[in-house]
């Protein structure tokens, strides 16, 4: 595998009793890029995503990170290699601080997250780190806020900073502007084009504005395998991808559809 491509997947499949979920798939991600996987709803995304990350173990396939297998190992092993991902509902901890949030994070990247018998003083060195990653995603004024009390939009700014905090190489955001109004998902959008200085990114999203704005090159998905890759002005084009993305809409591109929804 050449060095420009930090992932790859090799005839990935994923079987449940029968039923193909993911047929035969073929990723390569280059270094740097912002790369989206999109496609209908059960086209298999997310359930790539399980399989690069181990929550779920692949039929057949390879998974190769920077030239590396790594199919065989799990979860935890594969965070550590630096491949960390967020998830469609947001994953923080809703009576700890935003701080508190950031510093959990911190401990397991330092793998120190099980030192019990330490005093909550002997975390006070984090907090500097703590701080920067918050003002990094625009919550630094929210520090000593208890999570839950943030709006929706801060709670997933408070989960990819929990994210950068375990320094990934190559990060997977699964649907990071699920269930938001405009203005959420323009701040989300300039967050992941900060977020992606110096690594790779590799994204599951619906919104193909989203898409249209940050991403390098998108993988299509339909029923478990690749349609077709490329730009979004050549895959938003490709009437394959109308059919199969907009459904009856086959006279308008998916950036068309966006904006009448």
């Amino acid at each position: 595998m050449s060095e420009q491509y930090v992932l790859e997947t090799r005839n990935l499949v994923k079987e449940f009793k029968g039923f193909v979920a993911v047929d035969d798939v073929n990723l390569k991600i280059r270094k740097g890029h912002i790369h989206a996987l999109i496609g209908p709803n059960g086209a298999g995304k997310t359930t790539v995503f399980n399989l690069l990350t181990k929550f779920l173990i692949p039929t057949r396939g390879q998974i190769l990170f920077k030239g590396k297998d790594i199919t065989p190992l799990k979860s935890a092993a594969i965070a550590r290699r630096g491949i960390v991902r967020s998830f469609q509902i947001s994953a923080v901890f809703p009576h700890m601080t935003a701080l508190e949030n950031i510093r959990v994070a911190l401990q397991t990247a330092e793998n120190n997250s099980y030192s019990f018998w330490k005093s909550g003083a002997s975390l006070n060195k984090l907090n500097q780190r703590c701080m920067e990653l918050l003002d990094s995603v625009g919550l630094a004024e929210f520090a000593n806020t208890t999570t839950v009390e943030l709006a929706y939009g801060r709670k997933r700014a408070l989960e990819l900073a929990t994210t950068l905090a375990m320094e990934p190489e190559l990060l997977l955001l699964d649907e990071p502007t699920q269930g938001m109004g405009g203005e959420d998902v323009d701040s989300v959008v300039e967050l992941v084009r900060k977020a992606a200085q110096g690594r790779t990114v590799l994204m599951v999203e619906h919104n193909l504005s989203v898409v249209s704005k940050l991403c390098d090159r998108i993988t299509v998905l339909a029923q478990g395998a690749v349609l077709t890759e490329g730009e979004y002005g050549e895959v938003s084009a490709d009437p394959r991808v109308r059919e199969v993305y907009m459904g009856t809409a086959k006279d308008k591109a998916p950036a068309e559809q966006e904006a009448t929804q």
